[in-house]
This record gives C-alpha cells, structure tokens and sequence, in this order.
C-alpha cells in the first residue's frame, strides 16, 4: 500500500509518494500562498516521519517547480537529491535557483538517465525494499537531449532537460514527465520504451504546449490523465480519455492498495462519472470512489 499525492499549487507543480517500503519521495516544489506553503511542509513531515530513506527529486529548475526549494531544504536537509545533469542557468537567480545549484552541483546529487539504478530507487536488498521508481528518459547520447541541454546551459528554458519518470507499485503505475514540451516528445518517443500507466501527470501542467501526442497515448494507454493547473485556455483537456482537472479538484490523493486505486480530491463538490464505489472513509479528502485495475 502506498499514497500518490498531487499537491494544488496553481501554476505549478509538487508531488510526494509515501511508499509501502521504508521509502519517502518528494516530486518538485512550489507553493501558491505562504500559509499553503507551511501546511504542505508540515504534511510532508508528518507523511515522511519514521522512513529510513526520503529523497528530493528535481525535474528542472524553472522557479514553478523549485519555489521554496531553499525552505524545504533548510527544514528536511535533502541528502538525497534527484536531477538530470545539466548545467542550467538563469539571468536573474533566485534564492531558490541558487539552491538548486549547490545541490545540483554537490555531493548530495544523483543524476537521472534513462535505465539508471540505484539503492533504494529501483534496487531492494535485505535491508529494506525497493522505492518502484524508474526513469525511461532521457538518452544522455540523443541529439535532441543534447540541444536542450545547451539552450537550458545559455539560459533559455530547461523544459525539456526534464526526465520521464515512473512508479510502479504492484499493478499500480504512474508517469511523470517534468515540462517537456509536444514537439521535443515528438522528436524523441521511439527512443523511449513507453508502456501501459494507469495514472499520467500531463506535461507542462496540461498545457497545449506540452500536449502528450495521440501516438504516445497509443503506447501507454492511460486509465487517467491528471491535467494540471495553467489557465484554462491554456488546457488541453484530453476529451477522449478520463480525466481529473486539478483546477477544479484541488489536492488529489491516490490510495494505491493491491489492484485498486482509491482517489481522494480536496473539493467536496468535484466528481467523476468513470470510477467505481466502493466504502470508504475520507480522511484523506472527498472519496471520488475508485480504479480497479485488470
């Protein structure tokens, strides 16, 4: 058993998962409000008390996926810290970029390529079980990777230095993929194996721009597709697919138990039509019922 959770941000994007094993994860930062911001932190303590490993993974550094990385850091101490390698940078840094940096550049950080494996990401041993966490993305030899790469080095943006990332647990599969943007996931899906998710966090916050091309769609199959919080005229809305709107939703959390996927969202007055009842609590926010899956 383990817990999804999309944290409501606005125009950004922070994710945890409190892992069945001995694992914690936390998924880029950011915040919409102060007081947000200190609830969302007292969570994550509460959520990540007693695990033996935590980690920070870093898709990319524009400040809707880094704001509060210095608070967060300065209150957790990240010794774990998850990125691509690159050598981004920024004509006005924040205290946050600045952050980003240090860890970035230091002792502390693991970089992510597609295969790549480690204790406890996707290794277990006698000493404690495996976190489910993969990265398909990116080839660190592929041209593409490599142009974006360097426009992120000149200060251009670092959308699509971001990874493709996945969490499997049991059944259960997520995907994650940063900002990359639809003409950049065009050049580069047949070098990535993509396969059945059954929960997808659209890219680029669900906008146009990081549209998740039909012929990806096709590949992975998914039974949600989580659209994010960017301005509505913005959303690409996925109509032929299930989906949860996260500017409508608030917080999602996703209780991932077996074969089934228990989803919890912070607006009592938000619901879906394609999911199945079942009792439950909710503790954890609205019941919105449930994803059994094959």
């Amino acid at each position: 058993m383990s817990i999804v959770k999309s944290f409501s941000v606005g125009n950004g994007d922070m994710f945890y998962i409190k892992h069945g094993s001995d694992n914690f994860s936390v998924i880029d930062c950011c915040y919409d409000s102060d007081d947000d911001w200190q609830s969302q932190l007292d969570e994550i303590a509460n959520q990540s008390y007693g695990k033996g490993i935590t980690r920070f993974i870093s898709t990319h550094p524009d400040n809707d996926h880094i704001k509060g990385l210095r608070d967060y850091n300065a209150r957790f101490g990240i010794v774990n810290f998850y990125c691509v390698k690159n050598e981004a940078t920024k004509a006005d840094e924040t205290d946050d970029f600045k952050e980003y940096k240090k860890l970035r550049d230091g002792d502390k950080a693991f970089y992510l390529y597609g295969g790549c494996s480690r204790k406890w990401m996707n290794q277990q041993c006698d000493e404690r079980g495996s976190a489910g966490i993969n990265c398909l993305w990116p080839d660190r030899e592929n041209k593409h990777f490599k142009d974006a790469l360097e426009k992120a080095k000149s200060g251009e943006s670092p959308n699509n230095i971001s990874p493709i990332l996945t969490y499997g647990i049991g059944k259960t599969k997520f995907m994650w993929l940063g900002d990359i943007e639809t003409d950049f996931l065009e050049n580069i899906e047949n070098d990535v194996s993509f396969s059945h998710i059954d929960v997808v966090f659209a890219p680029h916050h669900g906008r146009k721009s990081g549209r998740l091309p039909k012929s990806v769609l096709d590949k992975i199959t998914p039974h949600i597709i989580v659209v994010g919080e960017a301005s509505s005229s913005d959303l690409t809305y996925y109509s032929e697919y299930n989906t949860i709107t996260q500017n409508s939703s608030g917080d999602i959390t996703f209780d991932c138990d077996g074969d089934k996927i228990r989803i919890y969202v912070e607006n009592f007055n938000y619901s879906v039509d394609f999911l199945s009842s079942e009792q439950c609590g909710n503790s954890l926010g609205k019941y919105i019922e449930t994803l059994f899956l094959d």
